[in-house]
């Protein structure tokens, strides 16, 4: 049963992958760098933290405020950097799954997805972590956006796993230097902004 659950997994993920309308032609290779790593048939997901394999499935969830147009971000306290709520894809467990699993570990509410997007990512990136880090290994991003209002009590981050978040607007966050983020943050942020205009005016 649960090498069965982990194929059905395998397969929603390619799905998933294959579906992304890449947004620039770095998105493209790494949508094509992802689909040939599941169809050779190596382990997803990570087994063994940090490196174990040495690429592994994550799934970022974006807390974004419609009315702000303003995204929440975190102060990693492993990585250093101010990065989006996520987490590591469990065997046999599809990245919406990662994501509604995390979502209540981290921010202590459900994940909502952004009705223009729905529960599919956004974006995907192949990233190797910072030398700095021990253990480095790649991740192999999916980027999910989830409706939440800046003034919702329920959001209570994990101090544990952050020191602190706050909220950006997408012209603060794209103003900032990346160095302070994820590689591909300031992809992400023009990409979305692209998609909700887009949606907008049809």
């Amino acid at each position: 049963m649960a090498a069965a659950a982990t194929d059905d997994a395998r397969l929603v993920i390619t799905r998933t992958v294959a579906e992304l309308s890449p947004f620039d032609e770095l998105e493209a290779e790494h949508r094509a760098t992802t689909l040939s790593w599941i169809e050779s048939g190596a382990e997803l997901c990570r087994t063994a933290p940090p490196d174990t394999p040495p690429a592994h499935l994550v799934s970022y969830f974006v807390p974004f405020d419609r009315r702000r147009e303003a995204v929440l971000l975190t102060a990693h306290r492993k990585s250093g950097l101010d990065l989006p709520p996520g987490g590591h894809c469990e065997p046999g467990e599809t990245p919406w799954e990662t994501t509604r699993r995390e979502c209540v570990e981290e921010l202590d509410i459900p994940a909502v997805a952004l009705p223009e997007l729905g529960p599919r990512p956004l974006l995907i990136t192949v990233t190797q972590t910072r030398a700095t880090v021990p253990g480095r290994h790649t991740d192999i991003s999916l980027w999910f956006v989830l409706e939440v209002s800046a003034d919702d009590p329920a959001l209570r981050p994990d101090p544990g796993e952050f020191a602190g978040v706050r909220w950006l607007t997408l012209d603060e966050l794209l103003a900032e230097p990346i160095e302070r983020f994820d590689p591909h943050m300031h992809r992400f942020a023009r990409k979305l902004r692209r998609n909700l205009m887009t949606r907008s005016a049809t």
